[in-house]
């Protein structure tokens, strides 16, 4: 007989006959399976509950969720492992052999269970409360939004596109909670981001349900929570809630520090003399158009008012400024010696006390093998023709006898341009240093300060609610590669947060506030009553708020968060939103089942009650080509009447004519279709307000006409829509000023795609309309957003009005040539960076609109209207035209004389070619 235990070891029993050992196995397989049966029943009572489990969740009555069924895994698979795993199958009986492959099936395929009972729940539980999605609204709910309410997930995320019915949702959710006995009034929590909001909510809530249910903000939430904890409330600081008071608070404390401490107060001048912009240089770009364009972004100013053309530059200036060296900035020079029509020579600087000059040389220098130094450019500057210009400049100075200080941009490189521009100027004017007061008191002229206090107080604002630290921000600057810029912006910071920390006393501010709060959740001396957290406006969620949200979650085991949001509209990073708790709501806020983390159920609500199809659909395709953005279907409220959206182009002066021109259109409208209509005039900022809008009120007595920026818009709808100022520049839209690279030691991660938010606040400005958009753009400047819809078809983007000449490229610094109308009606194509680049074209000669364009390798440049003309054989982008001299008549560049490329009139050329 051969015996086997439960650990593999064998034993055998030798001399034994056939029928004794027969018997003997019987009786130890009876005794075996008497103690099998013994143990099960032992067990019977945690087996039963785990089957009744499972066999409730085959026909569940509350959500499956994964908090909900996880207790009830553990359960089965700690049977598995403890009991069902050392019992053989011929030892158990037909019975107890189901009841256990049941519970090993529910363990091994839980995730497959509990998604069938998702569904099956969310299927039977839409159509037994089809009387209250029916009548909880004026009209029944969506399936959408049906949905979304029995939907009840350790989290789940409602995308809400614009118009899709979100406050609908989140209150339905609280009635369904109410009504069905799920939860108590005390056990919800319902978040808004404004005291309107939740006063809505809650009124809504308790008119449709009966049952009082009071929405709050965070802060009312933040501030309960100390009060509940500390026994009484701390005193609110007054500016917390006034966002003016504040930024004078900010500049009332910089300007004592720039007073009373030496140390800030010369980091405050040399912030404002040159560390005001991040320092980037020439060398930093390979294309001009690249530099032109941050140089226009970032609007170099001296302590003086005037526009400078570099960084380097502008610290020149400013120290002359600082020392009281009177100076003139690109003057003319003293002595004609231009000709043939070229812009007369004007120096950088002119030192005012001696008439000595200044110019500063962008070049670097590298050392060479032998030891001698080889002078550089920046990539995309022509050194053999810079270094000739440099000899022009010594050669003019030496022939009339003026003086001339050279600078050099390897002077910075090697740290030393200040100290070599005062050893260099010093005998040519006498130093006469400003005051630091004065100086900081010339900035607040100028309005630079303001800046700078808004500067610090956003990164107060984000230090204090992230919870960061000054050596933690020092850190990031260090691992970020920022340089002395970033030291010194934080050692004055410092300063500055210290002394409001002072000023602040017992009193907090609404960082302090969320951050205590968290501290008493996470900590256990807050117990939360709350069981499920309906949370509004998702989009704009900070990660303190989140941080809050999340700590009130884990003090039950089976707290519930519902979002409700549209990451489309999210437009407040500036305030602290994170887009990114969000993207990753599962990993945030997400329960864990089966090995699984992050579970989450998302739903879409898709449908929108507000925009027509070419409105809706055009907003969606706009917002998604950032891959970023969370994708999700769009259900148009309609179908269009006509085109949707309109461009009208407009030229410098014809503003206020165009716009009366689209008002009328709209009134027109709606006199046809016998209603009176409304027109929301949108702007990205404020100065788009129409000047005389009370005078467009009276003359179209038929629309109600009001104005908003888009940010201030958010939430509201118009039948008609109208946005103003759609060009390309700093406050254009969209816009180009870009956040301080700064802020992100303190705030959330900017997002790699160009104009991400910008994209976002063009979809919120677009998506307020329910019939008609337009666009009221620049005909010379036109907005890189308007230019991507014009051009792609599938936007279905009506022009009005005559077709605007398209762009060219500027030769010189590969920017845009734009269509500017000049005397007499004609064309002239003028650089887009008319102050730095300066190129300027004509337009056809037989049109007088359209700009001959060549092809790659061609010896020609053809018009759009039909005209071919001979391409210049010198310069990239001009054509030949005939002009006579006194040898008679040739062919010469149209960018003459800035280009002297010529031909002779016999060389062979098209017939159509002839205007000029």
């Amino acid at each position: 007989v051969r015996v086997v235990a439960k650990d593999e070891i064998q034993v055998s029993i030798k001399g034994v006959g056939r029928r004794d050992a027969d018997s003997f196995a019987r009786k130890v397989n009876a005794a075996w399976t008497a103690i099998i049966a013994d143990v099960l029943d032992k067990n019977r009572a945690e087996i039963d509950g785990v089957l009744r489990g499972i066999e409730e969740i085959q026909d569940p009555a509350r959500y499956p969720a994964a908090c909900a069924v996880s207790p009830l895994l553990v359960r089965a698979r700690a049977l598995e492992e403890t009991l069902f795993s050392g019992i053989p199958g011929e030892a158990v009986d037909g019975e107890n052999s189901a009841r256990i492959e049941k519970i090993r099936d529910f363990a091994r395929t839980a995730r497959v269970h509990r998604e069938r009972a998702v569904g099956l729940f969310e299927e039977k539980e839409t159509a037994r409360w089809k009387r209250f999605f029916d009548t909880f609204e004026k009209n029944p709910l969506t399936p959408e939004q049906r949905l979304a309410v029995v939907a009840d997930e350790d989290a789940t995320l409602v995308l809400a596109g614009a118009g899709s019915g979100k406050t609908s949702v989140i209150t339905a959710k609280a009635g369904y909670l109410l009504k069905s006995g799920i939860r108590r009034s005390d056990e919800i929590l319902l978040l808004a981001y404004a005291k309107d909001a939740a006063k809505e909510m809650s009124e809504r809530i308790e008119e449709r349900c009966g049952v009082p249910l009071k929405a709050g903000t965070f802060h009312s939430l933040a501030y309960g929570i100390i009060g509940a904890v500390e026994g009484s409330k701390p005193p609110l600081a007054p500016h917390a809630t006034d966002d003016k008071a504040y930024l004078a608070l900010i500049a009332e404390i910089l300007k004592r520090l720039v007073v009373s401490d030496p140390k800030v107060s010369k980091l405050v001048i040399a912030w404002f003399s040159h560390m005001r912009v991040e320092e980037k240089s020439e060398w930093d770009f390979k294309e001009k158009h690249d530099y032109y364009t941050y140089i226009e972004k970032v609007d170099l100013r001296t302590l003086r008012g005037e526009r400078v053309k570099s960084f380097e530059e502008l610290m020149i200036a400013n120290w002359f400024y600082q020392n009281g060296v009177e100076y003139e900035y690109e003057p003319e020079y003293e002595h004609r010696v231009s000709a043939d029509g070229r812009r007369e020579y004007c120096p950088d600087f002119r030192l005012t006390e001696s008439g000595a000059y200044v110019e500063h040389f962008g070049v670097r220098r590298k050392r060479e093998p032998d030891g001698t130094y080889r002078l550089t450019t920046a990539p995309m500057v022509d050194r053999n023709e810079y270094l000739a210009g440099m000899e022009w400049k010594r050669e003019v100075h030496a022939k009339h006898g003026t003086t001339l200080i050279e600078t050099y941009s390897y002077e910075r490189q090697e740290d030393r341009l200040l100290k070599s521009l005062a050893e260099k100027t010093a005998p040519y004017a006498t130093p006469r240093p400003r005051d630091r007061e004065s100086l900081y008191d010339r900035v607040a002229e100028l309005n630079q300060a303001d800046d700078f206090v808004k500067l610090l107080g956003t990164f107060l604002r984000h230090f204090k609610g992230g919870g960061h630290t000054l050596d933690e921000c020092r850190a990031k600057a260090r691992t970020s590669g920022m340089g002395r810029r970033a030291e010194d912006f934080i050692s004055i910071f410092g300063a500055v947060h210290a002394e409001y920390q002072d000023r602040l006393g017992s009193r907090i501010d609404f960082e302090d506030m969320v951050l205590r709060a968290v501290e008493h959740v996470e900590s256990g001396r807050y117990r939360s009553p709350y069981k499920h957290i309906l949370v509004d406006e998702f989009q704009d969620i900070s990660r303190s708020r989140g941080r809050l949200v999340s700590a009130l979650k884990s003090r039950h085991a089976d707290a519930r968060v519902l979002a409700v949001g549209d990451d489309w509209q999210s437009i407040y990073r500036f305030a602290g939103a994170d887009i990114s708790l969000m993207r990753n709501f599962g990993g945030e806020f997400g329960g864990e089942f089966a090995g699984l983390t992050g579970i989450c159920r998302t739903v879409d609500l898709g449908r929108t009650f507000r925009s027509v199809d070419g409105i809706a659909r055009a907003a969606r395709k706009f917002v998604l080509k950032n891959p970023a953005q969370i994708r999700k279907t769009v259900v148009p409220a309609g179908a269009a009447v006509g085109p949707a959206i309109r461009v009208v182009p407009t030229f410098r002066g014809e503003a206020e004519q165009n716009l009366r021109s689209a008002l009328s259109d709209i009134a027109d409208r709606a006199s046809s279709e016998g209603k009176r209509a409304g027109v929301l005039l949108l702007g990205r900022y404020k100065h788009s307000i129409p000047k005389d809008l009370n005078g467009l009120r009276r003359d179209f007595p038929g629309i109600d006409i009001w104005f908003k920026t888009v940010h201030s818009s958010k939430g509201l709808e118009e039948d008609h829509v109208v946005i103003l100022d759609m060009f390309r520049g700093r406050i254009g839209f969209p816009s180009e000023i870009e956040d301080d690279s700064l802020l992100g030691l303190a705030m959330p991660v900017a997002e790699g795609f160009e104009h991400a938010e910008e994209r976002r606040v063009m979809y919120v400005a677009l998506t307020r309309a329910r019939h008609t958009v337009t666009l009221m753009s620049s005909a010379s400047r036109q907005s890189a957003f308007v230019d991507e819809m014009v051009e792609d078809p599938e936007y279905e983007v009506a022009r009005v009005g005559e077709a605007r000449p398209q762009d060219g490229v500027c030769g010189e610094c590969g920017g845009k040539l734009l269509a500017v109308t000049g005397r007499e009606g004609r064309i002239r194509y003028l650089c887009e960076h008319s102050d730095l680049c300066g190129n300027s074209m004509p337009s056809c000669g037989k049109c007088h609109r359209g700009l001959p364009r060549r092809g790659v390798g061609s010896g020609v440049a053809e018009c759009s209207c039909g005209a071919v003309h001979r391409a210049c054989p010198k310069c990239g982008d001009g054509w030949l035209v005939e002009r006579s001299s006194r040898h008679g008549r040739f062919l010469g560049c149209v960018n003459y004389p800035k280009c002297d490329g010529k031909a002779k009139t016999g060389a062979r050329r098209s017939a159509r070619s002839r205007g000029r």
